[in-house]
């Protein structure tokens, strides 16, 4: 009632100071009129003044008037935690009079007030850098050292094609070079500026995070963007603070503040330390917060607003793909650099000759324009030869087969945060999995209850049922918030918390008629202890207010951990008795049947805690507790699970489950999930409790962890050392996980896949990958496209490095035998170039198949450009060199032709031979190149526009293409040749490659 008064009278007195303030205003503004205009008009005699009567209702109603409020004390306060200034401000409740906010309903949430929240402290965003734009990715491409060599190309193309030709006709090989380095830093920069708008997208949904608070009484979830000042956030296990505040209320409340302070230890607050700071983890407990500072205010802001997002990531793959284009790069230069000192050497000393059959080089009687015009067309056919060796749209292919599963794995229910993490897990050889909801669906139900030794039915005595109410709702409700109501004549329950509180709460609802809202009036929590992973356990001491009791200790965790503790149990007729060995393994055997039955087993236990000095002692007591009851929950495995399993299995990754359930819980999921056979059953090792595991030497780990397909009783400690083992033995691993305490194993592992609805934010923040739909199925579907992805780029460099080969050595050949190149710069780069890619998109848009993950897993290590690979590269450009070269030497005779017609045969047999080789390219190893070939649209009709465009540069645009108009008997020979690439490449497919024994028996 005072706390009323007082708040009553200080609103009075905050009316008070505006009333005179803004009357102080008017005559200060009055004065300055009178000044500058003179004597005031007469007025009227008297004046009405509506003033309407003060609400001594609830504050939260009205817009708030911050006067008192000095804002950069209030955050510094909470940034530097000056608890000095806290005392000064009279601490959190009157800070939060101050604010405006009642501390059991929050603020009142209207829009009104919340407008008016923001105007006065600012909104909870940061301001971001600017991002690049568009012009920024132009000159970043334009930056490569390729583009910049093919610039130089151009130049020298263009002023000796115009020196020799002309302006009209001469700027055509310089200005295609021209042309294909604008395209080629055009679809460069158009491809990273949508992967950098895409990356922002996922960036800000990612940073949309839901965040629970109190607002008009009720807890409600709202977007973390959405906080304002004076907001009573609800903070759990998991959560990221959402801006700076003070600590309300809360249990053993800790926070990792590492990203802000650098310590990596955790920090308790509570009432001696009550600053929070926004970014910062909740690593444990439960509290509320009372927001002060949000947004740029924020230390927190200030960083985030200093960042900018590195959008341009190379993945390890791109980085090798880089090395292997520098490479072909520096290889052609040398060609080329051969290429022209053959073709010098050979025209100085006379064995070159024009089109008449003529020498070129005339000594000293040769006129020093055609000299010049001579040389100009050697360095020219050089140039051309180092362009072609150039695979410009190798790094292009990779980019977009990257961005093409990066969207189809979003609608696969996968998140990839890391570009790397797609690719990275394509050699994944082992999954570490959580049991609960990833291979289970997370939705427990309460099929047994034991008291004492028989199981419970609905006529248990009433007396054990209050004391199963008590330990209900003080060690399972804690976390839990429940509404009573009749509906139909049939009562129900709502409940927010853990499934396995939620299945064990409506259970208790239903068959013993627990009235929630009475129980929590009529108790008072002293102290709690949170869930411990490693004593799988958690405690509250609770006082009840109308009893004769001091206080209770009360226990909930896993049976056999707390049965431990126990000395005593309640019969079924509510009789309190002795526990003795002998029925301590009578216990031991009812938990075991239960987790046979893949049954969760939870047990709940009580001690009375008396009184010392007329003090309650804040500490749970361990021993000698009395065994209330014990609970079996059902969590069925998710649909699909055994498949998605088998699968992974048959793929070479070896599956293991980490559970904190005991080990006969384990082992019957396992089965049931397909992770253990019945071979592994006669096998000890098979299943191994965490504490054995982490007592076991680094060589006894080494030695056993292959051999290790379930984990029990394990904590994220035993994770991260089981994912440390497996990589030390050389495996690469993806380890699913949800909580807090799963982050150093997601940092740990090769590939950190989080769960997306269960997860928390520091796990989130943790992984590579957010499974969506937090199902097993959806880790396997990563696997596939991981795979794929891998596959598809090796599909790619295959056909990229035939065309360069085959190229290469033809005009190389060609113009040291004849001083001619018979493939000009503009048909080389249409090849290399818009072949390529077009090439690149038909190929890195085929989506996983069934046969991609029948494959055992490629290791890091391993050649990327493999023996298989060599094989069907070597096969295809040996017979398109020998072919192209035959027509190049014989072509005038075998088809009766001129030399231009000649040179057309050879660019058009040439392209079709890169057009059937795409076909080939589909399949790397097997025969049948068709399968699958229609559901790939987007291939078909990209080798449609290939074959549209080719027909246009043979028929209409000769000049630019230098090509000669064919008929129909030339246009089938060209295909027909060509088409054999199908019968070699099938013919060569037949031949065993030691590189494929060697992948099967990994």
């Amino acid at each position: 009632m005072c706390k009323k008064e007082d708040f009553l009278v200080s609103k009075r007195w905050r009316m008070a100071f505006t009333v005179i303030y803004f009357t102080r205003v008017l005559i200060s503004l009055s004065k300055k009129i009178l000044m500058k205009n003179g004597p005031p008009l007469p007025t009227l005699s008297h004046i009405a003044v509506d003033v309407q009567p003060v609400d001594n209702g609830s504050s939260n109603d009205k817009s708030v008037c911050f006067l008192e409020v000095d804002t950069k004390k209030l955050n510094d306060m909470v940034r530097n935690k000056n608890f000095e200034a806290f005392i000064r401000f009279g601490g959190v409740k009157a800070l939060a009079v101050v604010l405006g906010t009642d501390i059991k309903n929050g603020i009142s949430g209207s829009e009104a007030d919340l407008t008016h929240r923001k105007n006065v402290f600012g909104a909870n965003k940061y301001q971001k850098p600017p991002a690049k734009g568009f012009i920024s990715y132009v000159f970043e491409a334009s930056k490569d050292t390729t583009i910049i060599v093919l610039l130089a190309c151009a130049i020298l193309s263009l002023a000796f094609g115009i020196k020799q030709h002309g302006c009209k006709d001469g700027w055509y090989d310089g200005g295609s070079i021209l042309v294909a380095v604008i395209l080629v830093v055009a679809v460069s920069a158009v491809t990273n500026f949508k992967q950098s708008r895409q990356f922002e997208k996922l960036s800000a949904k990612g940073s949309d995070i839901k965040v629970e608070v109190v607002r008009d009484g009720r807890r409600q979830l709202i977007s973390i963007f959405e906080v304002v000042v004076g907001d009573i956030v609800h903070l759990r296990t998991g959560d990221q603070v959402p801006a700076d505040g003070l600590f309300l209320e809360g249990h053993s409340l800790k926070v990792d503040e590492s990203s802000m302070t650098g310590e990596s230890d955790h920090v308790e607050i509570d009432e001696r330390n009550p600053f929070l700071l926004s970014g910062t983890k909740v690593m444990d407990g439960f509290g509320f917060m009372l927001v002060t500072s949000v947004g740029m205010n924020t230390m927190w802001g200030e960083m985030m607003s200093l960042i900018i997002c590195d959008m341009d990531e190379q993945t390890p793959l791109q980085a090798r793909l880089s090395k292997l284009t520098s490479f072909i790069g520096k290889a052609g230069l040398a060609v080329a650099v051969v290429v022209l000192a053959v073709l010098l050497i050979r025209y100085f000393t006379g064995n070159t000759k024009d089109d008449l059959g003529n020498k070129e080089f005339k000594g000293s009687r040769i006129k020093f324009g055609d000299m010049m015009n001579s040389i100009v067309g050697i360095v020219a056919a050089a140039v051309t030869i180092f362009v072609v060796a150039i695979p410009e749209g190798l790094p292009l292919a990779v980019t977009l087969t990257l961005a093409y599963s990066m969207n189809c794995m979003m609608a696969d229910h996968a998140l990839v945060r890391k570009l790397s993490a797609c690719e990275t897990m394509g050699s994944a050889t082992t999954i570490c999995t959580d049991k609960t909801g990833t291979l289970t669906l997370n939705e427990m139900k309460v099929t047994q209850f034991w008291l004492g030794k028989e199981t419970m039915n609905e006529g248990t005595s009433s007396e054990i049922a209050l004391n199963v109410l008590d330990i209900f709702q003080q060690a399972v409700g804690l976390n839990t918030t429940g509404t009573i109501f009749k509906a139909d004549s049939a009562t129900f329950v709502e409940i927010s918390g853990s499934p396995t509180e939620k299945a064990i709460l409506s259970w208790a609802t239903f068959y013993l008629g627990v009235n929630i809202d009475e129980i929590k009036q009529t108790s008072e929590i002293i102290h709690f202890e949170a869930f411990n992973s490693v004593k799988k356990r958690s405690g509250v001491l609770v006082k009840r207010k109308k009893r004769d009791k001091a206080a209770c200790s009360h226990w909930k965790g896993a049976a056999e951990m707390i049965l431990a503790l126990c000395s005593n149990y309640y019969d079924k007729l509510g009789m309190l008795k002795a526990m003795d060995e002998e029925e301590r393994l009578q216990f031991g055997t009812i938990i075991k049947n239960m987790a046979e039955k893949s049954l969760r087993c939870i047990a709940f236990a009580y001690k009375e805690v008396a009184e010392e000095s007329g003090q309650i002692l804040e500490k749970l007591e361990e021993t000698g507790l009395t065994l209330l009851g014990i609970v079996g929950l059902k969590d069925p495995c998710r649909p699909g699970v055994r498949t998605a399993v088998e699968s992974c299995k048959a793929a070479g990754v070896n599956i293991k489950m980490i559970t904190g359930d005991n080990v006969h819980t384990a082992r019957a999921i396992a089965f049931e999930c397909g992770i253990l056979s019945p071979d592994d059953e006669l096998d000890n090792e098979a299943v191994v409790e965490g504490e054995i595991f982490r007592n076991y030497s680094l060589e006894e780990r080494i030695e056993k962890i292959d051999k290790i397909n379930v984990m029990a009783r394990s904590s994220p400690f035993d994770k991260l050392l089981m994912v440390q083992t497996l990589k030390k033995k050389g495996h690469i691993v993806a380890v699913t996980g949800d909580g807090t305490n799963d982050a150093p194993a997601l940092r740990e592992a090769n590939i950190g896949l989080s769960m997306g609805i269960q997860g928390t934010e520091v796990a989130k923040e943790s992984s590579d990958i957010v499974i969506l739909d937090d199902n097993f199925t959806s880790v396997v579907t990563v696997l596939r496209w991981g795979r794929c992805v891998y596959n598809n780029i090796q599909k790619f460099i295959q056909f990229q490095l035939t065309i360069n080969v085959a190229a290469l050595v033809i005009n190389f050949v060609a113009a040291v035998s004849s001083g001619k190149v018979p493939l000009t710069t503009v048909q080389l780069l249409w090849v290399n170039l818009i072949m390529d890619t077009m090439g690149a998109l038909a190929l890195a848009t085929e989506k996983p198949t069934n046969d991609i993950i029948a494959k055992p897993p490629v290791g890091q290590s391993e050649p990327f450009i493999t023996r298989v690979m060599w094989r069907n590269l070597l096969s295809q450009a040996l017979y398109q060199v020998i072919v192209l070269l035959v027509i190049q030497f014989k072509g005038r005779y075998i088809f009766g032709v001129d030399e231009k017609v000649k040179k057309t045969l050879i660019f058009n047999t040439f392209v079709f031979c890169q057009v059937f080789n795409e076909f080939n390219a589909r399949e790397l190893e097997k025969i049948n190149i068709f399968k699958g070939l229609f559901k790939n649209k987007l291939f078909l009709m990209i080798i449609g526009c290939t074959i549209v465009i080719q027909l246009v540069m043979v028929e209409f645009l000769k000049k630019f293409a230098s090509t000669e108009r064919l008929d129909w008997g030339q246009w089938c020979a060209c295909i027909g040749i060509a088409a054999l690439s199908w019968p070699i490449g099938w013919l060569f497919k037949c031949i065993p490659v030691s590189g494929k024994l060697l992948a099967k028996q990994r």
